[in-house]
């Protein structure tokens, strides 16, 4: 993952005052886009690691649905991301059975080569739109082309 290679620390590491910041913007983005948010999941932070390699094993044209799928599980319905049960349910949704762990190390350093440090990360040209907070300007970049 991109996130410790570029000095990111892992949330249950941050300050205090981050962690509780983190949660009011996370209330402030579930009011903003009226939508339906477990602020506080049970099982987060998890280890994600096979849900991520299951993205990796989808065509790339749903990638975006598996993996909206994935945070749908998360963070609207409380699921865990750890346990295999939900990772292969949610993989036969799309139709992939198996994790694709090469492909995720292979994506992890194109990444890091392109000089993306955290997710959601968003690369047009060479240009790096981070975080959802983002997107707004990766539309208009989007816009201009």
């Amino acid at each position: 993952m991109v996130f410790p290679q570029s000095g990111g620390l892992p949330l249950p590491k941050r300050a205090p005052q981050r962690q509780a910041y983190r949660l009011m913007e996370l209330k402030r983005w579930q009011e903003h886009l009226g939508v339906s948010l477990v602020i506080q999941p049970k099982h987060f932070p998890v280890d994600a690691s096979a849900a991520a390699h299951h993205i990796c094993a989808a065509p790339a044209e749903k990638r975006m649905a598996i993996a909206g799928d994935f945070l749908a599980a998360l963070w609207k319905d409380d699921r865990n991301l750890a346990d295999p049960a939900v990772v292969a349910e949610i993989g036969a949704r799309h139709g992939v059975s198996g994790g694709d762990k090469a492909a995720f190390e292979r994506f992890t350093q194109e990444a890091a080569g392109r000089g993306v440090f955290g997710a959601p990360s968003y690369v047009l040209g060479d240009e790096i739109f981070w975080g959802q907070d983002r997107l707004d300007f990766l539309d208009r970049a989007l816009g201009a082309r």
